[in-house]
């Protein structure tokens, strides 16, 4: 009742003894270990308030009087009421909800097609699935998978990873996800969102508003993100920014992503030789040294 199994009535058991000497008969409630060993009937009753559900009895004697019996049952049904009175005192009814440290077996349905998706080449993904909840898994030809588990939570994970191979779902800009890093490369991390799917946070997110030289300064394989969708392209690659306080980027800090604009990176210097800050350079702004040029040009042009 306590783990939450939906039992319609408690039930409690009770042990009865019995000393037989010449033709006398004394049931003894609840036996000990010595009394068992040296007495003469082993008779254990269990059941609910209104059923007898379980009896077990050992004779070491031969024959047994009726109205010994139905004594000893009527001494155990007296027993039994007690500790029901006691079971009921301290949770008359089995809790709602199954206890996450219970064990249990739960069972869903994946489309048969799915079924090699589910368990991958060689049984890589399912053995992966094992691994990391626990769980033991038995996947039918009809499409139900039964998963067994110690606890809840190994069960319930197995489950959901199962569902999301099965029946995944779309990935969409805003949306956040806590994924595994797969992989780190020089320009970033790839996070698995969901089975098959994976995105790319940039180095440049991965600072804080500072600039990384290596990846692994933040993040390494094998760890665990919350990110969120910033783009999806119309390739299908996903761009993923990491969330929550620890990638807060401080204030004042430099904005490690500006650095990847493409923005033109000569010196000042350089650009007001050229004419200025990318404007029009036929025009006014900027366009000395093109009058002086054209002065030239007429010069040149001019007879001798």
């Amino acid at each position: 009742m306590d783990a939450g199994v939906p039992i319609k009535a408690p039930v409690a058991g009770i042990a009865m003894g019995m000393i037989a000497d010449e033709g006398r008969y004394v049931t003894l409630t609840d036996i000990l270990g010595a009394e068992d060993a040296l007495g003469d009937m082993d008779f254990k009753v269990a059941g609910t308030r209104e059923f007898v559900t379980a009896i077990q009895l050992d004779m070491k004697v031969t024959g047994l009087p009726g109205e010994v019996l139905a004594g000893a049952l009527q001494q155990a049904h007296d027993a039994r009421l007690i500790i029901l009175d006691v079971i009921e005192d301290t949770i008359p009814v089995p809790r709602e909800e199954v206890n996450p440290i219970a064990p249990r077996i739960i069972s869903i349905h994946i489309p048969v097609d799915k079924i090699g998706e589910v368990i991958g080449p060689k049984g890589k993904r399912i053995n992966e699935i094992i691994a990391m909840t626990g769980a033991d898994i038995d996947i039918q030809d009809d499409g139900t998978v039964f998963i067994g588990s110690k606890e809840g939570a190994g069960a319930d994970e197995a489950a959901r990873m199962i569902e999301e191979i099965a029946n995944p779902r779309p990935v969409l800009v805003g949306e956040r996800y806590t994924g595994q890093v797969v992989k780190t490369t020089t320009f970033g991390a790839f996070v698995n969102l969901v089975p098959g799917r994976d995105g790319l946070v940039h180095i440049s997110k991965l600072g804080k508003g500072k600039r990384l030289s290596n990846v692994e300064d933040a993040v390494h394989e094998g760890d665990m993100l919350e990110v969120e969708v910033q783009e999806i392209d119309g390739q299908g690659k996903i761009s993923l920014k990491p969330v929550g306080e620890e990638w807060e980027v401080p204030a004042g800090s430099e904005d490690a992503s500006g650095g990847d604009r493409g923005g033109d990176r000569r010196p000042s210097r350089d650009r007001d030789r050229s004419g200025g800050g990318g404007g029009d350079r036929s025009g006014g702004g900027g366009g000395g040294g093109d009058r002086s040029r054209g002065k030239r040009f007429r010069d040149r042009e001019q007879p001798s």
